[in-house]
């Protein structure tokens, strides 16, 4: 294979990587999220989740934020993903650029609404990071494997609430009258389901 060119695959879980077992590369980003906007594609949506909400909360920590705000922003903006993706164009901007972009606003809005002062846009904090060292790649690829290990293995009410939450889009009340338990249950099961994530995260440290 001539060294000028840069293969992905897929691995046994799923979660497509270049060769040098890295994170996914920016086409495969861009075609996972348009394949959610045209075909609301939940194995693409997982392929996306995997490899950018673990970054998306490290970039929102590493931005001033508490572990759970940024944990909560990340999952804002992760249904705001989903929801939105047949907006995406990827003749403007890259997936991630897209998707770090969303982040951002949710998190100025979280500030609004907490009435601190509206950060400032040119704030280094919301510029993505630059280009990775080996070792924070290998870092992100174990994070990846950790959380489709993680969503694996949730308990079947948990799953239950987030396919409901992410793939058909029905919002926390809602859920809660279908399924007929109290919506506190519901905010409950979506933190537990997203804890265990972050707990297969915490392991790493």
């Amino acid at each position: 294979m001539s060294g000028k060119l840069k293969a992905s695959m897929t691995s046994p879980d799923g979660i497509r990587q270049d060769a040098a077992g890295s994170r996914a590369i920016p086409q495969d980003l861009d075609r996972d999220l348009i394949a959610i906007g045209q075909d609301q594609d939940p194995t693409a949506f997982k392929r996306l989740f995997a490899d950018l909400a673990p970054r998306l909360k490290y970039f929102l920590i590493k931005g001033g934020m508490i572990e759970s705000a940024a944990e909560d922003v990340m999952q804002e903006t992760m249904m705001k993903v989903w929801r939105k993706a047949a907006l995406f164009d990827s003749s403007k901007a890259s997936a991630s650029t897209w998707v770090y972009t969303i982040a951002r606003n949710v998190k100025i809005d979280r500030l609004r609404k907490e009435r601190r002062p509206e950060p400032d846009p040119e704030d280094p904090c919301f510029v993505p990071d630059g280009p990775e060292t080996g070792e924070q790649a290998v870092s992100r690829k174990q994070d990846r494997e950790r959380i489709q290990k993680a969503m694996a293995l949730l308990p079947p009410e948990q799953m239950t609430i987030i396919k409901m939450s992410f793939f058909e889009e029905k919002s926390h009340g809602e859920i809660a009258e279908l399924l007929g338990v109290p919506l506190g249950t519901v905010k409950s099961r979506i933190r537990l389901a997203f804890g265990k994530i972050r707990a297969e995260l915490e392991a790493l440290q």
